[in-house]
């Protein structure tokens, strides 16, 4: 560090930095702005920024640069991920915000003939389009809730439009919080009895208003509803 101030004082002996005096940068005295209206336009300026650059280099510049770049890189500490947030039958659930499409209004589905594994329910038209629709529930092994006709539970529930590379599905959900951001350093791991069990997709719990939200792979996810669809 000293010898980097000593290095600066010497050229400020020997530098005239008449830009922060007189020119623009200062009271704005010097007769020379008549004529090129700002400093970066003087010779003076100029020269005074190739004696600068002509400067001795400080001893410890490159010990100081070569430590600085040998530090190991640091996460940044304000990125945070996004995800949408829902329900299914008791359990709260997320997926990454970038494959949710669209949340929609529950929609009628029609049955598909000769579809038996229970992932496939049918079909459903979203804004005029057909997409397969498919059973979140059975894939990671949720039972399905019991609720009565006309109840405020039937009232919240949505259908999420799905979409990874060119597949496209819509699901049906029984609530739907919307987007939520969060720091990865909030997330806690899944307890091992639960991460071993075939049934689930979840990669880490969620904290989020008194719930612990389970972040779906949604790859895996994908990736069975693929082969659902073969």
């Amino acid at each position: 560090m000293s010898e980097r101030l000593d290095a600066a004082r010497r050229l400020d002996r020997v530098l005239d930095d008449c830009w922060n005096r007189i020119g623009v940068r200062g009271d704005g005295s010097c007769p020379e702005l008549k004529q090129h209206v700002h400093c970066h336009n003087c010779p003076v300026f100029s020269a005074g920024a190739a004696q600068m650059l002509d400067a001795d280099v400080p001893a410890s510049y490159f010990a100081d640069r070569t430590a600085h770049f040998a530090e190991p890189a640091r996460a940044d500490e304000g990125a945070t991920g996004s995800v949408v947030i829902f329900r299914v039958a008791a359990e709260w659930l997320a997926l990454p915000s970038a494959v949710v499409v669209e949340v929609t209004n529950f929609q009628p589905i029609h049955s598909l003939p000769h579809r038996t594994n229970g992932i496939v329910l049918g079909l459903a038209s979203v804004r005029g389009e057909l997409l397969v629709c498919v059973s979140l529930a059975r894939i990671i092994g949720a039972a399905p809730a019991t609720v009565e006709p006309g109840s405020r539970t039937t009232a919240l529930q949505r259908m999420l439009v799905l979409r990874r590379d060119a597949l496209r599905v819509v699901c049906p959900v029984d609530a739907v919080h919307g987007t939520h951001r969060f720091h990865p350093s909030t997330l806690k791991s899944v307890p091992t009895i639960v991460a071993n069990a075939s049934v689930t997709y979840s990669t880490a719990l969620l904290p989020w208003q008194g719930h612990s939200v389970g972040t779906l792979d949604d790859e895996l996810l994908f990736y069975t509803l693929r082969r659902s669809l073969e």
